[in-house]
């Protein structure tokens, strides 16, 4: 996904073996090997990129390239922490790190002996709210006098949530109109679910399997949104003032329930149990389409949350950051 993405916008892009290490002993060879993979590939890279500065957002595939940068004489490096409460991965690349970004106040917590963090904010996609409301409309078809439910899960989608909403349809379809984003995973079942749909449901349900440009006026549309409780709700959704109902991702580590919380907490979003789903999403998006001045209240603190300018101060560090790289060279 990510090769596809980066290809996209014309950025060229460099992949190293990388793997997560389970278990201890035997059970940890394969990821270790992989690790060792990575790291001597990410030497070749720097040594033929000779960058000035390293830009690490996360994950297990840093750590490689984390540890041959260590060898390179004056190179620095920025963490950018989307999530508020990092992994294991991020814990550690924070420590090879001259830098560290984090999303909101919060995450400053997680990093209380770095010497070096700044808030930033969550950083948005060029143009991504460049359309007005009715541009947004024109984009999907979409009638105006009924409400809108943006859903998604991800880029290869959230099949509990795909499957709950599938399921609750005809029913939401009576009060609203449905923007649905499955991801590629559940795209056929998805259009089988289209294909059984009435005439007047199928006028109201709009389904992709995803979404590159549109994304900015899916949001600029939506009156509510479905969705997991990924890094982009942090950014993204307080940008456009979007009120939420988040669904925590419940099978890995639980930074997804931290993101939501602190939405939730602050009156912008609800928080919605995976395992609720199938009894829960439709009653539960039927109240809040059923309740203008409190969607209107969720849409302020959401608002209140943006910080539009998080690209600019990212760049920023980065920019110091070489410019120190640059004099300790010379």
């Amino acid at each position: 996904m990510e090769a596809d993405l980066v290809k996209r916008e014309g950025v060229r892009f460099e992949a190293i073996p990388a793997a997560q290490v389970h278990g201890v002993g035997l059970k940890a060879l394969p990821g270790l090997w992989q690790v060792l993979r990575g790291y001597f590939a990410s030497r070749r890279l720097l040594r033929k990129f000779r960058p000035d500065v390293l830009l690490f957002t996360g994950g297990y595939v840093g750590v490689p390239m984390a540890l041959a940068a260590r060898r390179r004489r004056g190179m620095r490096s920025l963490l950018y922490v989307p999530d508020i409460e990092p992994g294991w991965a991020l814990k550690l690349l924070a420590r090879f790190a001259d830098h560290v970004a984090v999303t909101v106040e919060q995450g400053r917590a997680f990093f209380p002996k770095h010497p070096a963090v700044t808030v930033t904010g969550y950083p948005l996609r060029p143009g991504l709210g460049e359309c007005s409301l009715e541009e947004a409309r024109q984009v999907f078809a979409l009638r105006s006098d009924l409400p809108l439910l943006l859903v998604f899960g991800g880029s290869k989608g959230a099949r509990s949530i795909n499957q709950a909403l599938m399921a609750a349809l005809p029913e939401l379809l009576q009060e609203m109109q449905v923007l649905h984003i499955s991801g590629t995973l559940d795209w056929p079942q998805v259009e089988q679910a289209r294909a059984m749909l009435t005439a007047e449901q199928s006028a109201r349900y709009r389904a992709y399997p995803y979404l590159h440009k549109e994304m900015g006026a899916a949001y600029r549309a939506a009156d509510l949104a479905l969705t997991r409780a990924g890094a982009s709700t942090l950014g993204e959704f307080p940008y456009f003032g979007l009120p939420s109902i988040l669904v925590p991702y419940p099978y890995a580590w639980r930074y997804q329930r931290v993101n939501a919380e602190y939405l939730a907490q602050r009156g912008a979003a609800e928080i919605l149990e995976d395992a609720d789903l199938p009894q829960q999403l439709a009653p539960t998006v039927l109240r809040l389409m059923g309740d203008a001045a409190l969607r209107a209240q969720m849409g302020q603190a959401m608002r209140s949350l943006a910080q539009p300018q998080a690209s600019a101060k990212i760049a920023d560090l980065l920019v110091s950051l070489a410019g120190q790289t640059v004099g300790e060279r010379v």
